[in-house]
């Protein structure tokens, strides 16, 4: 099947033009200005034709930071590989990168074999993985080694959660200067989490169990402290590391502090701390639970410096850490914060989003959309130029927005196997039209073309643009 994407606005991270696309199979194999001899050529060996006239036609998005059937907290998340890829591709994202992690005593390979078994089949888009790392011992850095020859890259440690998968500074040094050797990335969520767990606990004692309380008790500061320490060993290690889920303007200055400096490290934020806010927590009648993630949403003032860092790419990629739990599960914090399960539904809503927040911020462009959405997380990640850019040879995963469709984001129309939505009532102008999955249409119009098992797992290459 040869496809011609026609007359839409193509926009990569550097280019934008007026633009004939054509697919045969699985890959891009030209682009060509509309209007030229060429074009027509292009038009008569299609079998296929999408008009784009009046659309952006961008890469497909790549959310490097997504968590689907995963059993890591008290209940199990809701969307499984196969709601949560698709609700992903109503978004226009295309590929995934998850998260394995090895049962309790188990190894790392153990972890990825199980997550291979759980995606096999079942996946609408694109899939990799980074490995949940913690239990470190000295036979971990020989397991990252084995991990990386089988395409898992990249690494995720946590500074925080002291009682389930805390790892000291000896253990993340460790690890770092394992990935300074074989070209794996640690990536961390990085919050101070003794510190944090002892104000926790001093707030319940006091009786402050609200999901307010939750915000409150994970303080900025100690998310600073974790991301400066994070950035110091990473230097002593030689190695690059990545800050997942950044929320706040002090760790964003702690970023900017060590990148100032030369050092290797990158950030990625994500919409719900672009778009919500502590007011959000603080909403009555319990509704505040809806809004509970680690770290957690920040005043609204915290936003400007996010969307700042955005523009100076002191902040890099904006991923969603889709984690959905529905209402009854969320019941189980009403006592108290610290039983709540952690994480907000969004991988539907992404792109979506970022268009939003771009036509509506000085000195954010179009290239930089589709840069943020697509071509940084695949550059990151070892999956350029693979995916992430619109170019002969590159997969066909391909997007066409359209800026003039207006709709409102709700619960009632979404797919994402939540039952609400965090976004409930945000007027959006732009939607997703079409996406193409390595030349598969799986969108159309809105509505869902692709089956179960399209998506197939990516061994990612190490990315040396970090080194």
């Amino acid at each position: 099947m040869r496809t011609l994407i026609s007359g839409g606005t193509v926009v990569t991270a550097s280019e934008r033009m007026v633009a004939e696309v054509l697919i045969d199979g699985e890959r891009v194999v030209g682009l060509v200005a509309t209007g030229t001899d060429l074009a027509d050529t292009f038009a008569a060996s299609a079998d296929r034709r999408i008009d784009a006239s009046g659309c952006y036609v961008i890469p497909g998005g790549v959310d490097a930071h997504t968590h689907l059937q995963s059993d890591g907290q008290a209940v199990p998340v809701l969307d499984t590989f196969e709601t949560g890829t698709r609700a992903a591709a109503h978004g226009g994202t295309t590929t995934i990168i998850d998260f394995a992690q090895p049962s309790p005593g188990a190894r790392m390979q153990e972890g990825l074999d199980r997550y291979l078994a759980m995606t096999d089949g079942n996946c609408a888009i694109d899939y990799g993985f980074h490995m949940n790392t913690f239990e470190v011992d000295g036979a971990s850095p020989k397991e990252m080694d084995r991990l990386v020859d089988q395409g898992v890259t990249s690494f995720k440690m946590f500074m925080a959660y002291p009682d389930r998968l805390y790892s000291d500074d000896g253990q993340i040094l460790r690890m770092m200067q394992q990935s300074a050797t074989n070209g794996a990335l640690v990536m961390l969520h990085a919050e101070n989490g003794h510190a944090i767990d002892l104000l926790r606990d001093q707030a319940a004692a006091r009786g402050a169990t609200s999901p307010l309380d939750h915000g409150l008790s994970r303080r900025a500061l100690l998310e600073a402290e974790a991301v400066h320490r994070a950035a110091v060993l990473a230097q002593v290690a030689g190695a690059p590391t990545y800050i997942v889920h950044l929320s706040s303007a002090e760790a964003l200055d702690a970023v900017v502090a060590a990148r100032d400096k030369g050092w290797n490290v990158f950030a990625e934020t994500c919409p719900q701390y672009l778009f919500l806010s502590l007011d959000d927590l603080a909403r009555p009648d319990f509704q505040g639970a809806k809004y509970v993630c680690s770290p957690p949403l920040r005043p609204a003032e915290h936003q400007t410096a996010l969307w700042r860092g955005l523009r100076t790419d002191d902040l890099a990629v904006v991923a969603t850490d889709h984690c959905p739990f529905c209402w009854s599960q969320r019941e189980l914090g009403r006592a108290d914060f610290r039983a709540m399960p952690n994480g907000l539904p969004g991988v539907e809503h992404r792109v979506e989003l970022l268009y939003e927040g771009v036509v509506g911020s000085p000195g954010l462009t179009l290239n930089r959309w589709v840069e943020l959405c697509a071509t940084n997380p695949a550059r990151i990640f070892g999956l350029y130029p693979r995916k992430g850019t619109i170019a002969p040879g590159s997969d066909a995963d391909v997007v066409v927005f359209d800026p003039a469709a207006p709709h409102v984001i709700s619960a009632d129309t979404h797919h994402m196997n939540v039952d609400y939505s965090v976004y409930e009532g945000f007027e959006l102008h732009g939607r997703v039209r079409h996406v193409l999955s390595r030349g598969r249409l799986v969108i159309e119009d809105g509505e869902y073309r692709g089956r179960p098992g399209d998506g197939a797992f990516l061994r990612r290459n190490l990315c040396h643009e970090l080194r």
